[in-house]
């Protein structure tokens, strides 16, 4: 670059390191080509995005815990004359069948208490991010489509006898949801692509860590419902949050309706 604007200079090697050598009369003209030079040839530093919060994400996870915590009293009181586990349970012979209401059904369910207390603090955790950075009723219903989903292809390819019941496979859609939302995105594009991936890596993570315990892990739906939640999650990352209230409490009036249209189905069908 020197040599191009005519500056006198000499590159050697001391030994230790290289030096670049110009005349005393020069140097005030070597630094401004310089620093002229670094200047044009800087990259400039992209500008990082913010992650935008829509809000604190507790009307989700209280409307989940509501939802969850209530079927053990309905369950158990037998109201309108239901038979609860029986009309709700996720059996992949019946889904196949056309009773598609399982697949949500099923997700408000639980075996006993400690698996209720266990996808309850899963649940609350992965679904406070979840409303934090994409609204408590947007994202709670794309956890919930998700999981439903999940149900549904795990219907598919298990055996006509399988049964099950349980939050985990809309917990884990909550965990991939928020994570490839987070991707998508860009809130970590100036970090390098592991620190970028790292909302993704971390959900694989901890589904490797959580989802494959137990003797009676549902483990596909586990992988299905956090498959299912990366592609909701990566479609819903390309576009901006919803911060509209209004749209906010429709999404949430929507999921919860869903899954009382989804019971009302599986109270009146016949057994």
């Amino acid at each position: 670059m020197l040599s191009a604007v005519g500056v006198p200079h000499l590159i050697d090697f001391d030994g230790h390191e290289w030096c670049l050598w110009v005349d005393s009369n020069d140097v005030p003209a070597a630094n401004l080509e310089l620093d002229r030079y670094d200047r044009e040839n800087r990259r400039a530093q992209p500008v990082r995005r913010a992650a935008v919060v829509v809000d604190s994400g507790w009307v989700g996870v209280l409307g989940y815990l509501l939802v969850i915590w209530a079927l053990p009293s309905l369950e158990g009181s037998h109201a309108f004359g239901w038979r609860w586990r029986e009309a709700g349970v996720m059996d992949a012979a019946l889904v196949q069948a056309g009773e598609w209401w399982r697949t949500v059904t099923a997700l408000t369910l639980h075996g006993d208490l400690a698996h209720l207390i266990g996808n309850s603090l899963f649940g609350a955790v992965f679904g406070l991010f979840v409303g934090r950075y994409l609204g408590s009723g947007v994202g709670w219903l794309l956890v919930l489509l998700a999981g439903a989903a999940g149900n549904g292809l795990n219907a598919l390819l298990q055996p006509d006898g399988f049964r099950s019941v349980g939050a985990s496979t809309a917990t884990f859609a909550a965990l991939s949801v928020v994570g490839a939302f987070v991707w998508r995105r860009g809130y970590l594009r100036t970090w390098g692509w592991r620190r970028r991936l790292a909302p993704v890596f971390g959900g694989i993570a901890l589904l490797a860590f959580t989802g494959f315990g137990g003797e009676n892990t549902d483990v596909m739906a586990h992988l299905l419902g956090f498959a299912f939640g990366l592609l909701f999650g990566t479609v819903a990352g390309s576009f901006a949050p919803c911060r509209s209230r209004a749209v906010q409490r429709s999404a949430g009036a929507l999921a919860l309706a869903l899954i009382a249209y989804a019971w009302l189905r599986a109270g009146t069908a016949p057994l």
